[in-house]
């Protein structure tokens, strides 16, 4: 099959969300021998690479500002695509999904298909006209495309409520890491192995990285943090610097907490091998890759109690009311104090990413699905078939 991914930014992935979405499921994708296109933005992917590990790059240009960058990008992948004789065009997200209906309407063989990722909408960066486009693209992606596939069973419920339609369940994925990798950064930064607690992702209002601060001051404040524990934010602000520079006003004159922008490959590895935990405050989510991959690292994990980070941890994290700082700080001094209890906390993380939530099941679910649109091209392979019969709610 010819399958192209449309709405990430392109690949290698420089962090987690969508771009380690797309990156793991197309890379796989292309090892069973399927033909598999990711558009990419020139800021983002270098523009001198047309493939990467098997998988094709397509680079198109975008207008790179907060309201038109995707919007812009999407409408000329869109067009490139309906002329490029794909089976498959696989649009990412609710405001990409906004051009499905161009290849939905105008090509009968190619098959479109809209994974809904986290209803966009909420996320405090956007005003009230970005709010509006996003609820619309959520409207096509739920009604135009021939299959919608959602990553939370939160948001299955929802699809089916709101519009009548049976969505496909696929939650996203983590690799397991076998051992820690070798800490050769962490000195550069100013940390050491197993003294600092972790946070990771896009600095932006709902990732409620401010309750975070808040609730490490006042441990260390009340003298709850043992000696020289540093918080550790790794993430940049995505067009929100206002907010950034609110992060960092609050931490002012604060040497334990660390601002080390963003980091990805080795330096990301070292960071999540080597944490005493992992805190993902997140107001809302669709389903966090961050949270996922700390979690196969074997991180303790404390996560804010949305419905989402329920259905990942069940008994393998801690959870804190969502937006109270007093029951985040008393969560994390609960866990800081009891070695025994956070190393069972991850080493059952660990193992619930093995069991449920592997890129390579993840990769497998999605090529059920377009096999089902294509069933006389499905590869041969008994690999495949074996991810293929995987189950799909």
């Amino acid at each position: 099959m010819r399958i192209a991914f449309i709405g990430q930014k392109g690949i290698p992935a420089k962090g987690e969300g969508i771009e380690k979405y797309v990156e793991q499921v197309a890379l796989r994708l292309a090892e069973k021998g399927h033909e598999v296109f990711v558009y990419a933005r020139s800021y983002y992917t270098d523009p001198a690479l047309s493939a990467w590990k098997g998988v094709h790059v397509v680079h198109l240009p975008t207008i790179p500002t907060k309201h038109l960058d995707a919007m812009t990008h999407t409408f000329l992948a869109t067009i490139h695509a309906l002329f490029s004789r794909y089976d498959i065009i696989h649009y990412q997200a609710v405001g990409p999904s906004l051009f499905s209906f161009l290849p939905s309407w105008l090509l009968r063989r190619t098959k479109v298909i809209s994974t809904f990722h986290c209803r966009d909408y909420f996320h405090k960066k956007w005003g009230w006209f970005a709010r509006y486009i996003l609820r619309l693209g959520e409207q096509v992606a739920c009604r135009v495309p021939k299959k919608t596939i959602v990553v939370s069973r939160e948001l299955r419920e929802y699809v089916k409520k709101m519009y009548g339609r049976s969505a496909i369940f696929i939650p996203n994925g983590a690799n397991v890491s076998s051992e820690k990798a070798i800490p050769e950064s962490l000195a550069g930064f100013g940390i050491r192995e197993g003294r600092y607690i972790l946070s990771v992702g896009r600095l932006v209002g709902h990732k409620g990285v401010h309750y975070l601060i808040k609730a490490f001051m006042e441990l260390e404040d009340t003298n709850k943090v043992p000696n020289n524990m540093k918080l550790v934010i790794v993430g940049a602000n995505a067009n929100t610097p206002e907010y950034e520079s609110y992060l960092r006003l609050m931490a002012k004159d604060r040497d334990n907490i660390l601002f080390l922008g963003e980091r990805y490959g080795r330096e990301l590895e070292e960071l999540f091998s080597h944490a005493a935990l992992f805190v993902q405050p997140s107001e809302s989510e669709g389903m966090s890759i961050v949270l996922l991959e700390a979690m196969a690292h074997g991180l303790p994990v404390i996560a804010s109690d949305i419905r989402v980070n329920r259905e990942v941890l069940s008994d393998a994290g801690l959870l804190f009311q969502n937006k109270n700082v007093s029951d985040l700080r008393d969560t994390m001094a609960f866990l800081l104090n009891r070695s025994e209890e956070a190393e069972s906390l991850g080493a059952r993380a660990k193992k619930r990413i093995e069991e449920e939530y592997s890129w390579d099941a993840v990769a497998g679910k999605t090529l059920r699905v377009y096999e089902r649109l294509f069933p006389s091209k499905r590869p041969f392979s008994r690999t495949v078939r074996r991810l293929s019969s995987e189950s799909l709610p």
